[in-house]
């Protein structure tokens, strides 16, 4: 079920009845309407990957208990050992199988030797990679013994299972959400109205902005083979801003959802593109992949505690494993890869380069170097983008290539080639540059709509104004899917 659906325009109403005029008085009665609710939210888009995502949930909780009964730190290791490979097999079957066997066929072909191995056909269940890794962070912090094994299982399938970011995120930590399903919440208007404007601007971003680069991004990278020069640049600009708005969006609904039934959900992004260096772009973008990659495979690894040449393996492991989390093609590996040798020249200086508050934080406007570094980082971010969105590696370089070869070309006039108008560029831009407006304004708050502070009249004007973009748009772009709902 999308968020940007009638559908859910349909569920959510019904669910916010349910949960705060019926099953808020009773913890159990509660968590079971959510996990009910979620199944079916899940369930909507194919309810029999139902059972994957409880065999993923309850196998973990069993697993949770019997690390919590054992004293026998060996047995504890079995049993983790047992939950990443039944969790990372699972996942490697539906997501990587095809990869796997199409890459080693080539490979023994490249050597004259012919297989005839053959793929399956093989539906990818949304979501997969994010419950599977937010489960199976319940099963790494018990066995740290950060957190106690919960011997609810309602509450642990409500953990797994909360709809508002069951599919694509944040992806939260057992030490973090787990708990809240174990407290009833009263009615906060404080909490819930800062839901509402999280829920409207994170909409904003999806159908207004997100959605109509879709379409310029969809017809620049389908003729990327014909079109030369700075078409090409524009492409990678606008694709930078549809999965800014897509992904950044679906984490501010996610939020606001939660916001609205009492639950603090992890921030996923903290204005990536203000960023002045690619560490500091990994630390704002993300987020809870990023420090999912940190705690349970950089530092185990080492991290940076053992010499220059291992921080510098450790650091090309998780940007490429990050990369390959992101779907079974060379593209994002690349992606990874490149983010990950964009990253090294940091290794490198005294200061580690991450730096901190956002740029700007005590003036209206950046600085002449902020302002280079924040430009520098994001054609770099740019380029990195291309990989991602290719459909494959020849795709991708040929439309590098293709940029660099006709960089001076009329990109007004290669647009029209593809039906693209000068006018569409211009709203596209000018719906950016209102993200970019309101967020750089609240670069030292948590998101970008965040306008309480306003006068009445004012935030009413904005918020109806906002309002009245979602439902425009959205009649024009009609529903798109979330980007992430792939991976």
């Amino acid at each position: 079920m999308l968020f940007n659906s009638i559908e859910f325009l349909i569920f959510f109403p019904l669910f916010f009845l349910f949960y705060w005029g019926i099953c808020n008085r009773n913890l159990t009665t509660r968590n079971l309407l959510i996990v009910v609710s979620s199944m079916i939210f899940y369930g909507w888009w194919d309810w029999r990957f139902l059972s994957l995502l409880l065999f993923t949930a309850l196998n973990d909780f069993f697993i949770g208990l019997a690390m919590e009964n054992s004293a026998s730190d060996r047995r504890r290791k079995n049993l983790l050992t047992y939950s990443l490979l039944v969790n990372l097999g699972v996942l490697g079957f539906f997501k990587y199988y095809n990869f796997f066997i199409d890459s080693f066929r080539l490979a023994m072909a490249s050597i004259g030797v012919d297989l005839h191995l053959s793929t399956l056909q093989i539906v990818l269940p949304v979501g997969i990679s994010f419950y599977t890794f937010q489960s199976l962070s319940y099963t790494l912090d018990v066995y740290k013994r950060d957190l106690k094994a919960t011997g609810n299982v309602i509450h642990f399938l409500a953990f797994v299972s909360f709809f508002p970011q069951l599919v694509a995120g944040p992806i939260e930590r057992a030490t973090h959400l787990l708990p809240q399903f174990s407290r009833l919440y009263a009615f906060d208007f404080e909490k819930a109205r800062d839901g509402l404007r999280r829920i409207l601007w994170g909409l904003f971003k999806k159908v207004v902005v997100a959605d109509t680069c879709a379409g310029l991004v969809d017809r620049i990278f389908s003729a990327g083979g014909q079109l030369e020069g700075s078409i090409l640049l524009l492409g990678a600009v606008f694709f930078a801003f549809q999965i800014y708005g897509d992904f950044s969006g679906y984490s501010d609904i996610a939020i606001g959802t939660a916001k609205l039934f009492g639950f603090d959900l992890m921030r996923n992004f903290h204005f990536p593109y203000f960023s002045r260096n690619m560490a500091e772009f990994w630390q704002r973008w993300h987020i809870s992949l990023s420090t999912w990659f940190r705690d349970y495979l950089y530092i185990p690894l080492g991290g940076s505690r053992n010499g220059r040449a291992k921080h510098i393996r450790n650091v090309l492991i998780i940007f490429t494993v990050s990369g390959f989390w992101h779907g079974a093609n060379w593209t994002f590996i690349v992606w990874g890869l490149f983010n990950g040798l964009m990253f090294l020249p940091l290794i490198f200086k005294t200061n580690k380069g991450i730096p901190t508050p956002v740029a700007g934080y005590e003036s209206w406007l950046p600085s002449f170097k902020e302002l280079l570094q924040i430009g520098i980082t994001f054609t770099v971010t740019c380029l990195a983008w291309v990989f991602f969105r290719a459909n494959n590696m020849t795709e991708a370089l040929q439309y590098l290539g293709n940029f660099v070869k006709g960089i001076a070309s009329n990109p007004i006039a290669q647009a029209r080639s593809i039906e693209i108008g000068l006018t569409d560029i211009v709203r596209l831009f000018f719906l950016i540059g209102i993200v970019v407006l309101f967020e750089w304004w609240n670069r030292r708050r948590d998101f970008g709509f965040d306008i309480a502070r306003l006068a009445l009249p004012v935030r009413w004007s904005l918020y109806m104004t906002a309002t009245l973009a979602v439902l425009y748009f959205f009649n024009i772009n009609t529903g798109r899917t979330f980007i992430y709902f792939q991976f």
